[in-house]
């Protein structure tokens, strides 16, 4: 097994609402490098970056903190990039999504270089795919697929020495129920691959993954982009920005355990946690255990 390399990344510059700078400790409080060492991962957990403070000004040409995050994704970007590169798996504490513009685009890089397939699986209830022209309210949490797709700033777009960083043929949404509107036609145009919860709903999380993991070999690499609103906010109420009607617990249980299944699961950004909305770090203790089964741990004991 490989060695996991935890970073964390204790910001909120790219949210509307403060809090998920305080993620990643809850996510260690609640026994994450304990659960990854149960399914035989070494862990070495190096810690939080450091960079900007969150300066809670409004938006400038259609973005909110456009150098606090670029900066922020700068370190994630160098310091995912070097974790891949000593042979290791990242996983990305966060801190916002906007965080997933570094660690892909570093993910993506590393895959190019290697000649690996890439497979992201984006596990939102949002799309992530507004850009300033579209953008309600200018938080750049709500950018990340767009810039990811060479739709942002340069200094977001360009960060892995190429544009677009990512393929839209090379990502799958699933849990997506909260899409703006001009963002919903930008999709249509990307032609992404989205399994939103009518979806779901119709033909079970057993076949939405089978679906979303077509393709997928044995030298695949899987990232796995987590943002706990992709959850139903019964059973994760620590986030800023619930949507209700996600998956279950079970059903987020089978998607993680079919991800594990493959044995392609290589990085992971854990994102969104706002422990100041938990209740006694309830969601975090939910999102340890879906990753510990990311990483092989299974409801029913099999050979």
């Amino acid at each position: 097994m490989p060695t996991a390399v935890l970073l964390g990344v204790p910001s909120d510059a790219g949210a509307g609402v403060r809090g998920a700078s305080m993620g990643p400790e809850a996510l260690r409080v609640a026994g994450l490098a304990q659960a990854l060492q149960r399914q035989g991962l070494t862990v070495h957990d190096r810690g939080n970056l450091q960079g900007p403070i969150n300066p809670q000004h409004p938006p400038v040409e259609g973005y909110r903190h456009l150098p606090e995050v670029a900066a922020w994704n700068r370190q994630v970007y160098e310091q995912v990039l070097h974790t891949l590169g000593a042979g290791h798996l990242p996983l990305v504490l966060g801190g916002d999504h906007t965080f997933a513009v570094g660690s892909i685009s570093a993910v993506a890089r590393h895959c190019r270089a290697s000649g690996r397939a890439l497979r992201v699986i984006w596990l939102d209830s949002h799309a992530d795919c507004n850009t300033a022209e579209l953008t309600p309210s200018g938080n750049m949490h709500g950018m990340p697929v767009a810039c990811l797709l060479g739709m942002g700033p340069p200094e977001l777009t360009g960060l892995a020495g190429h544009t677009p960083a990512l393929q839209a043929a090379e990502i799958r949404q699933i849990g997506i129920r909260s899409v703006d509107e001009g963002e919903r036609a930008l999709v249509h145009t990307l032609g992404l691959e989205v399994f939103d919860m009518r979806y779901i709903d119709e033909m079970g999380m057993r076949h939405t993954l089978a679906q979303a993991l077509l393709g997928v070999e044995a030298d695949t690499h899987v990232h796995v982009s987590f943002d706990v609103d992709f959850l139903t906010p019964e059973i994760a109420p620590g986030v800023a920005t619930t949507v209700l009607g996600g998956p279950t617990y079970r059903e987020a249980q089978l998607c993680m355990e079919m991800l594990a299944d493959t044995g392609c699961v290589r990085s992971v950004d854990l994102m969104e946690l706002n422990p100041a909305l938990d209740v006694r770090n309830q969601t975090a203790q939910v999102m340890v255990d879906l990753t510990e089964s990311l990483f092989g741990k299974s409801t029913l004991m099999r050979r």
